[in-house]
C-alpha cells in the first residue's frame, strides 16, 4: 500500500511538479518547501545569544526585547532572495507556513519557547484585499505549530496604510511607521510573553512600532522573530 501510494504521489509530482522556491528545481518527495540542497547552504543566522545578536542590536536603546532572532540573512541578489519574493509576490503561500513551521520546530529549543502567544504584523487592510494574503502571518501560524503555540490574528491592527521602506533611511523608516499600529484585542495578550513575527527585517522599525503599542498593555513581554534578517555588503 506504501508503494502504491509513493508511485502515485510520485507521478502527480511528474504532473504537477512542486519547485523549491530559491533555486527552481523539482522537489524530491522527501523534501519539504525547500530543496536539500538550499536547506543545507541557507544563509543561516548562526546564533547562541539572543540577546545579542544582528536582530537584537537594531532594538537596543529604542525598545525592550526580551529575545529577538531570524531564520537566515536576506541578500539581495542571492537566490535566497527568492523565498521572499515567492512567498510575497508570487503567491506561494506554502512557502510561509512551510518555512515558519521548520523554524517553530528550532525555536522550541530555544528561550523563546517560554513566549506564550505568536502574533504576526498585520498588513493595512487596503493592501491586505489587493494581495489577498498576509505573508507574516502565514509565518506566524508555522512558527506556532511547530512550537505548540497559539496564533495572535487580529490583535495588532494597522490603522495607516504607508508607502514602501525601500530606500528610506532609519530615521526615515521610522517616521514611517511611528503610531500606525493599535493593539485591537487587549486581552489575549495581557501579562504575557508576546512573539512577534514579520517576513524580513531591515531596520526594525516596524517591529518596534508593533512592540511600542504592546508594551502599554499591563504585563506585557516582547520578543520578536522574523524569516529573515536583511544582510548588506
Amino acid at each position: 500500500m506504501n508503494f502504491l501510494l509513493k508511485s502515485a504521489a510520485d507521478f502527480i509530482g511528474l504532473i504537477f511538479p512542486q519547485l523549491c522556491p530559491s533555486c527552481g528545481k523539482n522537489l524530491f518527495l522527501h523534501e519539504k518547501v525547500i530543496c536539500s540542497e538550499c536547506l543545507y547552504h541557507l544563509p543561516r543566522l548562526k546564533i547562541d545569544d539572543y540577546t545579542d545578536n544582528p536582530v537584537a542590536r537594531l532594538f537596543w536603546g529604542r525598545v525592550e526585547i526580551m529575545y529577538s532572532t531570524a531564520m537566515f540573512y536576506y541578500i539581495k541578489g542571492s537566490k535566497y532572495q527568492n523565498i521572499i519574493h515567492n512567498l510575497k509576490y508570487q503567491g506561494q503561500q506554502h512557502i510561509g507556513t512551510g518555512m515558519g513551521r521548520m523554524f517553530g520546530h528550532e525555536l522550541a529549543a530555544t528561550p523563546l519557547q517560554a513566549v506564550d502567544i505568536v502574533v504576526p504584523v498585520p498588513l493595512h487592510p487596503r493592501k491586505l484585499r489587493k494581495r489577498g494574503f498576509n505573508q507574516s502571518e502565514l509565518i506566524a501560524r508555522g512558527i506556532a505549530e511547530g512550537m505548540g503555540k497559539n496564533t495572535g490574528t487580529g490583535i495588532l491592527e494597522r490603522v495607516t496604510d504607508t508607502d514602501s521602506q525601500t530606500r528610506r533611511s532609519r530615521y526615515q523608516r521610522w517616521e514611517n511607521v511611528e503610531s500606525i499600529f493599535k493593539v485591537k484585542k487587549p486581552a489575549p495578550i495581557a501579562n504575557k510573553h508576546v512573539l512577534l513575527i514579520d517576513d524580513v527585517v531591515t531596520t526594525g522599525s516596524t517591529l518596534e512600532s508593533c512592540a511600542t503599542e504592546i508594551l502599554k498593555i499591563e504585563g506585557t513581554k516582547v520578543s520578536v522573530a522574523a524569516l529573515a534578517v536583511a544582510k548588506y555588503g
